[in-house]
């Protein structure tokens, strides 16, 4: 196989591994406002591939013998390696460290640099300056050339002492090593652009791009990208933190401290949201029942709060176990209500009779009483919520006289 092959297949292989690694930054429509440094080196990676394709140009039309063409890809070579040397220095600059005075002398000797590429590249269309393509198609180099790949080794190398020296000042710092790699690749690239300065038809100026941009991607986009994975995981973390806590001061707000049910405040709110559906002949069917347990203030009395407040969470329980699928509210010391709706709503009058059967129970053998009384909300009377609740409190009270009154026939 010809040797110019060999420079377009080496070529072809730096585009593929170029595209694959860095096509999320090259192809990717950014929505918003995108950091400078990634658009540089956005630039870079696109200039990277102009300078891949030029020698792919090369090895293709060399064996074509196309003199022509081969001019006109060796002047797109020139241009696109000094591109990518300004690109370069904007990226590894502009990541490194602040705008001092070694950055801005960096920026503007490689802007000199680009510039005094581009007029020789220009120049040498009216005569050789820095190369030319005789009729055998055999390219030769001009002395300029060795000044052009010299200058540009010492701009690689004085980058990578800058991002060396940022990297000793960052010790202990999490991106100190992607600095590492940014010196690296300057290493690397002028390495091979020693070499090239004597065997000017290896691909080397290729490779040395190949093996920095992998290098960059591995130790420097990714490591940037697992770091923003992190702080993402994190702030997801922190919200979901937040929003639990938000949670937990919702239900403490809304929840009786003693007892666990809900409170008189989540009562009013549960208030306002059925008489807002009443208004609106949008509520359905349900009922309130209203619970007082008895003998609360004769346990106070006798044996202190403490007991009193652990008479209050057994009456609660009964009503709880009692009425497992309806919202349990205390609103007052020993007074609860309970909303009925749904299936339990169907089978109210059954759990009222076992209710108050089960109370009777307890009034002869002398347990817990808990008195209760229920009321249905009827569309065609009722306008307002305490409209029910009235009705239904106003039984309770019946039902607690009953109560009383067997409990004396008794004794």
């Amino acid at each position: 196989m010809n040797d110019s092959m060999y420079y377009a297949m080496t070529a072809i292989v730096a585009i593929i591994l170029l595209v694959m690694q860095n096509h999320d930054i090259m192809f990717r429509i950014v929505r918003g406002k995108m950091d400078t440094v990634w658009i540089y080196y956005k630039i870079l990676l696109y200039m990277m591939l102009l300078l891949h394709s030029t020698d792919v140009v090369w090895g293709v039309f060399s064996v074509l013998k196309m003199r022509n063409v081969l001019f006109v890809d060796t002047l797109f070579y020139f241009a696109s390696m000094a591109l990518c040397v300004l690109f370069w220095t904007l990226y590894s600059v502009r990541y490194v460290g602040k705008m001092g005075v070694a950055a801005k002398l960096l920026q503007g000797f490689s802007c000199l640099f680009c510039v005094v590429v581009m007029g020789l590249v220009i120049a040498n269309i009216f005569g050789p300056v820095l190369f030319w393509i005789d009729e055998n198609c055999t390219y030769s180099t001009e002395q300029m050339r060795w000044y052009i790949h010299s200058t540009q080794i010492m701009l690689l190398i004085a980058i990578s002492i800058y991002c060396f020296m940022s990297y000793f000042r960052k010790e202990n710092s999490p991106i100190q090593n992607r600095y590492r790699t940014i010196g690296w690749f300057g290493v690397i690239m002028s390495s091979f652009l020693l070499v090239q300065l004597w065997f000017p038809l290896l691909p080397l100026y290729t490779v040395g791009y190949m093996l920095g941009a992998c290098m960059v991607r591995t130790f420097v986009v990714n490591d940037e990208k697992e770091e923003y994975k992190h702080k993402l995981e994190d702030s997801l973390a922190r919200e979901k933190q937040q929003l639990q806590d938000l949670k937990d001061m919702r239900r403490a707000a809304y929840v009786d401290r003693l007892t666990g049910v809900k409170n008189k405040s989540s009562y009013v709110e549960m208030d306002e949201h059925k008489a807002i559906e009443m208004q609106k002949g949008t509520a359905e069917e349900f009922a309130v029942a209203v619970f007082d347990i008895n003998g609360l203030k004769f346990i106070n009395d006798n044996y202190g709060h403490e007991k009193g407040d652990e008479f209050i969470k057994s009456g609660c329980k009964i009503i709880c176990n009692h009425f497992k699928h309806s919202p349990v509210y205390r609103i007052g010391g020993d007074e609860f209500a309970v909303l009925l709706e749904k299936e339990e709503y169907a089978k109210r009058h059954e759990l009222q009779d076992s209710f108050n059967a089960m109370m009777d129970q307890h009034n002869i053998d002398g347990d817990i009483v808990v008195a209760m009384g229920m009321s249905d909300y009827n569309k065609e009377s009722d306008y307002t919520f305490n409209d029910i609740f009235a009705r239904a409190d106003e039984r309770m009270y019946k039902r607690k006289r009953e109560l009383k009154n067997n409990k004396q026939e008794r004794a």
